[in-house]
């Protein structure tokens, strides 16, 4: 009789503590590069929904986050990954990381951003790297501004261009994307020494070519490589009352690289269900509306509303450039050696 009741207490404290641990959220491990940014509130919506709690794994610029989650294919890092850009796109699926997922969200995204057949790699989010000018420096000389990028090689633009090594950028990678995608492979570093005969400025990253040579900030270049959206960003953050932008983004025909990002659920994870439910979330309304004052980037869900100023004030470029990304990953390398032999040695 001892016997019986010491099973049954023993059947009792495991019931119970079964119980106690039923209601704790699972845990969602979503691996992103390291400029991602996400409302709280956005998060912890998402989370309450879905009894979650989600952590979020940075891992390093959008190339070094795809090695990782190529080389860790076997033993999967985390649950989704977000971040995949169109340049290392076929890097991706190559590596076979991704499940595919036909998110019912899909519906709300025009065709153009959708570039895996497979819908192993959704789209989220795209930003054209485009020239920016300072508006005022072109009035007060009297100077058209250019509609080119050839025009960047005339003598009246000369000293007056800062740009980003694309070794050490990635909108420098991009900026060196589009005079590919302009001039092809067989004109491009032609291209390049035309730049450097007119005095072109090459800095290592964004910010120090945005906030220290680009003519706004006090520096000496009136015209940046930056992206279309930061007039619009420079308006929202701009203090005292400022009703107007004092740079302009360059949006003329074949003068902007357009990133395109994707998000994809990583094959092992143990928490299918709730990866397909955040790969949705990403891609609706919610999410999509708080990416512009978080990452800079624009929503490719249709139905995603976006802050007045961004309507009024957004320069998405008509044409942008595209390359295949099986050509970028087979020829990133040899790209960015010959660039640096043509520019900087």
């Amino acid at each position: 009789m001892k016997k019986i009741l010491f099973v049954v207490l023993i059947l009792m404290f495991v019931l119970v503590g079964c119980s106690k641990t039923s209601d704790e959220p699972a845990t969602l491990t979503v691996m992103v590069h390291d400029s991602f940014a996400v409302s709280d509130e956005i998060v912890a919506k998402f989370e309450e929904k879905y009894n979650v709690d989600v952590q979020f794994l940075q891992s390093g610029d959008t190339g070094t986050a795809v090695n990782k989650a190529v080389l860790s294919n076997e033993n999967p890092l985390a649950d989704v990954f977000y971040g995949v850009d169109n340049t290392f796109l076929s890097r991706a699926l190559e590596g076979d990381i991704f499940v595919p997922y036909d998110s019912p969200m899909l519906v709300e995204i025009p065709a153009e951003f959708q570039l895996d057949a497979e819908n192993r790699a959704l789209p989220v989010d795209y930003g054209d790297v485009c020239l920016n000018v300072e508006s005022a420096y072109f009035e007060e000389n009297d100077l058209a501004l250019p509609t080119s990028l050839i025009d960047l090689t005339k003598e009246e633009y000369r000293n007056l261009l800062v740009v980003e090594n694309p070794a050490t950028s990635s909108p420098g990678l991009s900026f060196l994307f589009a005079t590919i995608g302009v001039f092809g492979e067989d004109g491009y570093l032609d291209f390049w020494q035309g730049l450097v005969d007119n005095d072109v400025k090459v800095v290592s990253d964004w910010e120090t070519a945005y906030y220290s040579d680009f003519s706004m900030y006090g520096g000496t270049d009136p015209i940046v490589v930056s992206y279309g959206s930061s007039p619009a960003v420079e308006l929202v953050f701009a203090e005292g009352d400022v009703t107007e932008p004092s740079t302009e983004a360059i949006v003329s025909p074949e003068t902007c690289f357009r990133q395109i990002e994707f998000v994809g659920i990583l094959k092992g994870t143990e928490h299918q269900d709730l990866a397909e439910a955040w790969v949705d979330f990403m891609l609706s309304p919610d999410f999509q509306e708080d990416m512009p004052l978080q990452m800079y980037v624009f929503p490719v869900n249709e139905n995603a509303a976006l802050d007045p100023i961004f309507v009024k004030y957004l320069a998405v470029a008509e044409e942008p450039i595209l390359l295949d990304s099986a050509v970028v990953t087979e020829n990133r390398e040899s790209w960015i050696e010959a660039w640096t032999e043509t520019v900087l040695r």
